[in-house]
């Protein structure tokens, strides 16, 4: 018999895969912090760690909004841009990794955003508007963090072509 049989012990299982997500992506925000040579781009990463220092929190007062521990859950899709990140990275000549990093994040970023919009669609019809906000609030944030990695990574490949 399955281990998941409600919508709502569905919808936790999916938050926590999502508390697991931010919470790997803020391991890979420090590191990516230590690959990057751009001051920018070091910045940026630094700013999106702090929002997604307040994601995790957000995600946890859902657990608590639910009555429910947080409770991580795995997030394979993650860990599978985390490794294919530090492949890249290693093989890749140092003049090239601020690209990679850049495209690792617009990747990372559209899994966040596709992620939130699923959470989003169960928690409109569990009817439960301080869940959504939260949840809403964390999807903002993630689609600012792709149209500013979009925007850094237009910049990067104009100059990378020209040099």
């Amino acid at each position: 018999m399955a281990s998941i049989e409600t919508p709502h012990e569905l919808f936790v299982h999916k938050l926590g895969a999502a508390l697991t997500m931010e919470e790997t992506i803020l391991d890979m925000l420090e590191n990516l912090q230590e690959e990057a040579s751009d001051p920018k781009l070091q910045r940026d990463l630094q700013d999106h760690h702090r929002e997604t220092q307040q994601q995790v929190e957000n995600l946890k007062r859902v657990f608590q909004a639910l009555g429910e521990e947080p409770e991580q859950q795995p997030c394979p899709t993650v860990e599978g841009l985390e490794k294919e990140g530090k492949q890249m990275i290693k093989q890749t000549d140092e003049s090239l990794v601020d690209s990679v990093i850049l495209s690792g994040v617009i990747e990372t970023e559209h899994h966040e955003i596709a992620v939130y919009d699923g959470l989003i669609i169960t928690a409109e019809q569990m009817d439960d508007d301080d869940i959504v906000a939260l949840l809403q609030e964390n999807l903002e944030q993630e689609e600012g963090a792709l149209d500013k990695a979009v925007k850094s990574a237009e910049q990067s490949a104009k100059q990378l072509v020209r040099s």
